[in-house]
């Protein structure tokens, strides 16, 4: 359950998601230098207009994707402070897949897997682009891309899984209907 796992801070503390109990939450791998970068502004939008209705946002700079996050912990937050005023909690820089991956990551494409990439205008270049590194890409759980989302329900379920590609109001939708 999501409830057994901790992640760890921008500044270095324990962060215990059992502490997080009867809230909705989104999980999102970030990067600084990405073309969904720009999904900061309606990410902390999610956080203003739902957070006192229960919404949790775990930030999670990653940089695994084209090393599009290549900041310190303390650099990646002043970016996103200044650039997109964000106010939810941002965790620290991690990986999502491979031997190092946080075991939440681990958890969380256990629980929800890849199910293909919804119409963007990134989707074409993003399947040829994996298509050429790994003919099986598409069958496996890994995280694709920065800003893939997971919601979590109430109760600690893992309740969607959004690829970047997805439109914010799609999330939106699922996390007014959890709250």
């Amino acid at each position: 359950m999501i409830y057994d796992y901790t992640v760890t801070t921008g500044k270095g503390e324990q962060l215990n998601l059992a502490d997080y109990k009867g809230k909705v939450i989104m999980v999102v791998n970030t990067a600084t230098g990405c073309g969904f970068t720009p999904q900061y502004a309606p990410i902390e939008q999610l956080y203003k207009d739902y957070h006192d209705q229960g919404l949790e946002i775990l930030d999670i700079p990653c940089n695994q994707f084209g090393g599009q996050a290549p900041g310190s912990d303390d650099e990646i937050h002043e970016f996103c402070t200044i650039h997109f005023n964000t106010t939810f909690p941002q965790m620290k820089k991690s990986d999502v897949n491979g031997e190092n991956e946080l075991p939440l990551y681990t958890y969380l494409k256990s629980q929800k897997g890849f199910e293909g990439f919804e119409p963007h205008p990134y989707k074409d270049l993003l399947e040829n682009m994996f298509a050429q590194a790994d003919p099986d890409w598409a069958g496996k759980p890994d995280i694709k891309w920065n800003f893939t989302k997971f919601i979590i329900d109430r109760e600690g379920n893992v309740a969607a899984r959004f690829e970047p590609t997805a439109d914010m109001a799609d999330v939106e939708a699922c996390i007014k209907a959890l709250l």
